[in-house]
């Protein structure tokens, strides 16, 4: 039998050593990281190092890195109404791109008479004008713009965007979860406020995110209110185990990420010339600025569902899209927002590469692919 290829990398991660190692002592201590006698304070260490890693990593201040359940969580928690900036008002709305997650789409606390979108091209690429003409009339707002889209890959314009939000008196949270260990992200080069980030999309466990916020955000109200951990910004018992190996996923991802990222973009290369050599496969956001990682890509008459579980019995692992929506029908919002017929949308397949992914792997999803082209676009 084959050994099965692994291109869902997006959807999740495999478990680096680095990480399983770091969970695996973490699994040894006994304390409560908020108790003082000794293994308490053992266990509180453990968090604090990974919480200055992964500030250090992003360009924060650990003081301002939040550890939560997940990415989810940490969106969820990022948007708050009533934020407020050094010199700002609290922002009273949310404006959020068309192309975000779905637990940034869901729009946190804020109520659904205060959220609104911000139209993104063809490409996927936020639509900056669009955003500049929502800002203009009405009171300030929280404005949430991805770093890399999780379908497509096409990285988003943070740096415009974040000049334009706060000339307008708003905010820019950042959902940083898919940019993190794939290209260079700090949160002051790019003027993000706030930012979010997932554990298991790096190589950490899963189960354990961060909302990571600039310096002098105030306002954050806690989704959880009890015994006052993460400075009274996230209650409950910390996950000691999970925050350990997130620290060493950060480390890890970050020393790896210069040759990771050139070595995925030759694999991606090399994927998308041979997918547009068969059954006349589009890659969709290829003429933008993209994840080295990322392949979204179709051909006429292609249906997702099928083709996913035709790469599946011929071993290799892909995804129809976002794995937090998987099991829907219905076509990619990502897809439906930058303007393609639902019956293109349901046709999208995409593949993700890893520190892991080898040239061999893509030689099998480009067999496996003429295969099913073959097959299942006859006629």
């Amino acid at each position: 039998m084959r050994t099965r290829v692994y291109l869902d990398w997006n959807a999740t991660t495999p478990l680096r050593p680095e990480a399983r190692a770091a969970i695996l002592a973490a699994y040894d201590l006994t304390g409560n990281p908020s108790s003082v006698h000794a293994e308490g304070r053992e266990a509180r260490r453990l968090v604090e190092e990974a919480r200055a890693t992964l500030a250090a990593a992003v360009g924060a201040q650990p003081r301002n890195v939040v550890f939560t359940s997940a990415g989810t969580e940490a969106n969820a928690l990022a948007l708050s109404p009533g934020l407020r900036g050094r010199s700002g008002g609290p922002v009273e709305r949310l404006l959020v791109s068309a192309v975000e997650h779905v637990s940034v789409l869901a729009g946190g606390r804020f109520p659904a008479d205060k959220i609104g979108l911000i139209q993104v091209t063809r490409s996927g690429v936020v639509d900056l004008d669009h955003l500049k003409a929502q800002l203009k009339d009405g009171p300030p707002a929280l404005v949430s713009i991805m770093a890399a889209n999780n379908e497509t890959g096409a990285l988003q314009p943070v740096a415009e965007a974040a000049t334009i939000v706060h000339e307008s008196g708003g905010l820019l949270h950042v959902d940083a979860i898919q940019a993190l260990g794939k290209v260079p992200f700090d949160i002051n080069l790019l003027g993000a406020d706030l930012a979010t980030f997932s554990a298991h999309k790096i190589g950490g466990p899963k189960g354990v995110g961060a909302l990571v916020m600039s310096e002098g955000i105030g306002g954050l109200e806690p989704a959880l209110r009890g015994g006052g951990q993460e400075l009274n910004r996230r209650a409950g018992t910390e996950n000691v185990t999970g925050i350990a190996g997130f620290g060493a996923a950060v480390k890890a991802a970050l020393q790896a990420l210069p040759e990771d990222a050139k070595r995925m973009t030759n694999l991606r290369d090399h994927l998308e010339n041979g997918l547009r050599g068969i059954a006349g496969a589009t890659i969709f956001a290829d003429g933008v600025a993209r994840l080295p990682n990322t392949v979204l890509f179709t051909a006429p008459g292609l249906k997702a569902e099928t083709a996913v579980i035709g790469f599946d019995l011929e071993g290799i692992a892909v995804s129809s899209g976002s794995a937090c929506s998987s099991g829907k029908v219905q076509p990619s919002h990502v897809l439906s927002a930058m303007g393609y017929d639902p019956a293109v949308a349901q046709g999208a397949v995409r593949l993700s590469l890893g520190w892991s992914t080898e040239p061999e792997h893509i030689n099998r999803a480009l067999e496996a692919w003429r295969k099913l082209g073959n097959t299942l676009l006859k006629g």
